[in-house]
C-alpha cells in the first residue's frame, strides 16, 4: 500500500523548489560555465567546450592571480591574527562585570551590523588626504606619515584594507570570546590566585587552555570570512593601487566585469570555493569536536 505523504511535505515542496532554483541552478551552471569559453564582448552566448583549459591556466599560467593570491595571503594572514589579538585583549579587560563593561558589550555589536561597503566607504573618507580626520589624527602622532596618500601606497593601502575590516570583525569576536571565558569555571582561577599564582600564570596555565576551542572556532570562522571579502575591498580600494589589495575575492569580480571573462571567472570563483570549502572543514570539525 502506498504510503500518503505527510501534509507538511506538501506546504515545504514550493519553499524547496524555490531555494532549489536560486541556489542549486547558479551552482551547477556556473560550475558548466568553468568549463567553457565565454567571453561576453565577443558573444552573447557561451563558446567551445575547453574542459580543463581555464583551471590549467589559472593555476600555471597567469601572473595576476598570484599577484592576487599573495595579496590574499597577505590581507588574511595579518587580518586574522590581529582581529583574534584584539578581541582577546578586549574581551579580558571586559571580562568582569561592571556598568563600563555592560554598556561598551552593547556597543561591541554596532560595528558588525554596519554593512561592510559603508565602513569600506566611511574609512575612504577617514584617509582623505584634503579633510580626513583619521589621516590628520594619524599624521599628528607620526609624522612620517604626513603628506602621504594612503590610498595611492600599495602597503598602506593593504594597511587601511587590513584596518577597516578589524574594525569591523573585532568587536563579534570579542562577543563571542566573552561567552568562552564565561562558561570557565572562576574556582580554578580563584584557587591559583590564593596559591600565589600571577595575572599571566592564571591566563597561560588555566584560562587560554581552556579557551582554546572557542578561539580554533573563531580562528577558522574569521579565515573563511576573510577569504571571500569583497565589499569593503571594493569600495575602499578598488583592489588598488594596482592589484597590491586584489584578493581572490576580488580577481573573480574583476575577471567577471572588467574583462568580461565569464568562462575564466567561474573557474577561478571555484578555485576560491575549494579554499572555503577547506576552511569550513576544519571548521566543522572544532564544533563538532567541541
Amino acid at each position: 500500500m502506498i504510503k500518503r505523504i505527510p501534509v507538511y511535505v506538501w506546504l515545504l515542496t514550493p519553499a524547496l523548489l524555490f531555494v532549489a532554483a536560486m541556489a542549486l541552478f547558479p551552482l551547477v551552471y556556473s560550475l558548466v560555465l568553468s568549463f567553457r569559453e565565454w567571453k561576453l564582448a565577443q558573444t552573447d552566448m557561451p563558446g567551445q567546450w575547453v574542459g580543463f583549459d581555464n583551471y590549467w591556466y589559472l593555476i600555471s599560467d597567469d601572473p595576476e592571480l598570484i599577484e592576487s593570491l599573495w595579496a590574499t595571503l597577505i590581507f588574511v594572514g595579518f587580518d586574522v591574527a590581529l582581529t583574534l589579538l584584539v578581541a582577546l585583549c578586549a574581551a579580558l579587560l571586559l571580562q568582569k562585570p561592571s556598568p563600563i563593561s555592560s554598556f561598551s558589550r552593547i556597543l561591541l555589536i554596532l560595528p558588525f551590523v554596519m554593512s561592510p561597503a559603508l565602513i569600506g566607504i566611511s574609512f575612504r573618507f577617514f584617509l582623505n588626504p584634503e579633510f580626513g580626520v583619521l589621516q590628520f589624527l594619524l599624521s599628528f602622532l607620526f609624522p612620517v606619515l604626513e603628506g602621504r596618500i594612503w590610498l595611492a601606497d600599495r602597503w598602506l593601502s593593504m594597511t587601511a584594507v587590513i584596518a577597516s575590516d578589524i574594525w569591523h570583525w573585532a568587536p563579534y569576536m570579542t562577543l563571542v570570546i566573552l561567552g568562552g571565558l564565561a562558561s570557565i569555571p572562576k574556582e580554578t582561577q580563584e584557587a591559583a590566585q590564593i596559591d600565589g599564582a600571577t595575572n599571566w600564570q592564571v591566563f597561560k596555565d588555566i584560562t587560554f587552555p581552556q579557551l582554546k576551542p572557542v578561539l580554533g572556532i573563531v580562528l577558522v570562522l574569521k579565515t573563511v570570512f576573510a577569504l571571500k571579502a569583497f565589499d569593503t575591498i571594493f569600495t575602499l580600494s578598488n583592489g588598488g593601487p594596482g592589484t597590491s589589495t586584489q584578493t581572490l575575492a576580488y580577481f573573480v569580480y574583476h575577471t567577471a566585469f572588467h574583462y568580461y571573462d565569464l568562462g575564466y571567472a567561474a573557474a577561478a570563483a571555484y578555485l576560491l570555493t575549494a579554499l572555503l570549502m577547506v576552511c569550513s572543514f576544519f571548521y566543522l570539525r572544532l564544533v563538532f569536536k567541541k
